[in-house]
């Protein structure tokens, strides 16, 4: 159904001279893993990516409902009526969803000037229960770092200082959420005096002797949950870029990146992606916002202390 069927639809659809073929998928086929099922929608999605004599429109969906509920979102019928609209609020704050008017709402529109692939979902920004979640998962990480590790970081900041000449921690200006800056703490790996550019700009030679080691562990990145308790940061989200690197600001803005508060970690670190391919980049961050659920940040704080993505690589 998923390929052999797509395919001969395609084939009917082209030779009945429509212009557009709308594909309704799910969000299970940008899962570069996954099930069979996933495997089967990435494998259709092959097919049309290499179609050129029809416009293709991909929508991807996650769980979608309308004034009934099935598959995952089921338990919400079986609650009493008074109480399935937080139910509904509560699930939706795991899982990404969509109610089936937005989707009537997107058909209804005019296709054409729509991107070949949109991400259809339920903004989480609304949501108040993943609001308070997310914010909780990050002031309870800040805390417990500053109260477990602090020694540690005592003890990393005076390696730091006696490693290199210049300061412990990195103080950088970095664009965060709505396209404004902030100051951004990290702990020192760097040569003092090296240019403000992205890392993948860098050489090896300009990493500090136990910046290697603190960029490997992520231990670099603990005094951001300064920024966290600040406000500016969120333990998970778009990496935060630099005003300079003005393709990265471009492409967020073209992808309604910046909506969001930037993160320590995010979707497209735990998949190997850097700031050295900016659209990339990009399309993943506005994956993620499409995404968003307190089981999604759950995944990817869970992936990023198992060693998934290194950052950004330096130039060798």
């Amino acid at each position: 159904m998923n390929v052999d069927h797509l395919e001969q639809t395609l084939i009917a659809a082209k030779k009945a001279g429509v212009l557009r073929f709308v594909n309704i998928t799910t969000f299970h086929a940008l899962d570069n893993h996954g099930s069979e099922y996933a495997r089967s929608k990435r494998a259709a999605l092959d097919i049309l990516n290499g179609e050129k004599n029809i416009e293709i429109t991909n929508i991807f969906l996650p769980a979608a409902y309308g004034d009934e509920f099935a598959g995952k979102l089921v338990v919400v019928k079986k609650a009493p009526a008074l109480l399935r609209p937080a139910v509904l609020t509560f699930l939706t704050a795991l899982l990404p969803t969509v109610h089936v008017d937005e989707l009537v709402r997107f058909l209804s529109g005019e296709l054409g000037s729509k991107p070949q692939s949109i991400l259809l979902a339920k903004s989480q920004d609304k949501n108040i229960i993943y609001k308070i979640g997310k914010r909780l998962i990050d002031v309870l990480f800040s805390v417990a770092v500053i109260t477990l590790a602090g020694w540690i970081l005592a003890i990393v900041w005076v390696l730091v200082r006696l490693g290199s000449p210049g300061p412990g921690i990195f103080a950088q200006e970095r664009v965060g959420q709505n396209g404004k800056t902030f100051t951004c703490f990290k702990f020192r790996t760097m040569k003092t005096g090296t240019k403000q550019a992205g890392t993948h700009e860098m050489t090896a030679d300009a990493i500090t002797g136990i910046g290697t080691f603190l960029r490997k562990t992520k231990i670099d990145e603990l005094p951001q949950v300064l920024n966290i308790l600040r406000g500016e940061l969120s333990l998970v989200g778009p990496r935060p870029g630099l005003p300079v690197q003005t393709k990265l600001t471009e492409e967020r803005q073209a992808h309604g990146v910046f909506s969001v508060l930037p993160g320590i970690t995010g979707l497209a670190q735990i998949n190997g992606v850097d700031m050295s391919d900016p659209e990339r980049l990009a399309r993943l961050d506005a994956q993620y916002i499409a995404q968003r659920g307190l089981l999604l940040d759950l995944k990817i704080i869970l992936a990023t202390f198992l060693g998934r993505g290194q950052g950004d690589k330096v130039r060798t």
